[in-house]
């Protein structure tokens, strides 16, 4: 089947995809019953079923599982009754996939063995080919056939943040040796990128071929770079990525943390959904991403540790913020906290739910 079969809403191998659904509608700016829910890391610590699962089993090791995947990824489905689910899996899976020598440490994140520093370091940098992530086309199969008109979200980390993690080796505050890269060898630096491109491009096919009905591009640290600096040596890599799964007629969300003062440029880089943190309030964050654009957000997910009026006071804020923006999908403005009580989460789904009831 083509792309522009897919792009007309066709049913692919996968069965049809949840094309009424009211998140879809919302990616697309239609009129929706009611603001659909969805919280970036819905699927995981907070859960306690989801420590239960994954009890003795390493974090990329449970991303290699198509059995446990599924679980993980339905668990806040069934919970909250959200009105999308999100993949169950790590950003660094496609690089672990191409043979980077990486793992998961708990409390520090992913840590790379011998970081991207030069020339011959991007060499081992490889194609990630489709069978080299059977296990993810099969989680998505199993997925969409359980979640029946629940719309699954594929994801992939943005070029710039993958980038960030191989050249630091792990996490950074500063992300020193990332820029000193993009401004003393931006020969090196594109490269980089672009092949990353390429590779979270072949990701993200895997996972709308096997039947996601969206995507997500997480750019997690972009937020620490000047405006002038992502237009010029990051937003080409993602506007790469984005025209790679254009054809397939999926929405694209495109989200990062502390990007208020690039809004803008991520808007241009052919999403159709933005993500606002909570640092800027909705209106005037769909007003910096432009016209044309559905906006996803953006509670504070630490406002969940409040007691239940005080997060509905919030959720509110938000709501009013939103009113008259062309498509909203209520989020947090960054992943639910490990501690977050679960019951505060299902509360808030059925609040935004409850207040934005059109029928």
């Amino acid at each position: 089947m083509s792309a522009n079969d897919r792009a007309t809403g066709q049913p692919t191998a996968s069965g049809d995809r949840p094309r009424d659904s009211v998140f879809l509608k919302a990616c697309r700016r239609e009129p929706v019953p009611h603001t659909p829910v969805w919280f970036m890391r819905q699927a995981g610590r907070s859960l306690p079923e989801y420590r239960k699962v994954r009890q003795g089993i390493a974090m990329l090791d449970s991303c290699m599982r198509p059995d446990l995947v599924t679980e993980i990824t339905l668990q806040p489905v069934r919970r909250h009754g959200v009105d999308a689910a999100i993949y169950f899996s790590d950003i660094v899976v496609p690089l672990k996939a191409i043979g980077v020598d990486l793992d998961i440490k708990p409390g520090v994140g992913p840590v790379v063995e011998s970081p991207v520093r030069t020339r011959a370091d991007l060499e081992r940098l490889r194609p990630l080919e489709p069978g080299d992530v059977h296990y993810v086309t099969e989680a998505v199969r199993l997925l969409t056939r359980e979640l029946g008109g629940t719309p699954l979200i594929g994801f992939a980390g943005a070029p710039f943040t993958l980038a960030s993690y191989l050249v630091e080796g792990g996490p950074s505050r500063n992300h020193e040796h990332t820029k000193a890269m993009m401004y003393g060898d931006p020969e090196l630096w594109a490269a980089l990128l672009d092949r990353l491109a390429d590779i979270t491009s072949v990701f993200l096919k895997v996972q709308i071929e096997a039947g996601a009905s969206a995507v997500q591009l997480f750019d997690s640290w972009a937020g620490a770079l000047a405006p002038a600096d992502y237009r010029h040596s990051v937003l080409p890599a993602s506007a790469k990525v984005f025209d790679a799964v254009a054809g397939y007629g999926v929405p694209r969300i495109h989200f990062g943390v502390g990007t208020g003062e690039l809004l803008g440029a991520m808007g241009e880089a052919g999403a159709d959904v933005v993500g606002a943190d909570w640092r800027v309030p909705l209106d005037d964050a769909s007003r910096r991403i432009g016209a044309g654009k559905a906006v996803q957000g953006n509670l504070d997910p630490a406002v969940l540790f409040a007691p239940r009026e005080a997060v509905e006071a919030q959720a509110r804020r938000v709501l009013d913020a939103a009113r008259g923006l062309d498509g909203h999908i209520f989020n947090l403005g960054h992943g639910v906290m490990p501690d977050t009580d679960p019951d505060a989460l299902t509360r808030l789904v059925g609040y935004v739910h409850e207040q934005t009831a059109t029928g």
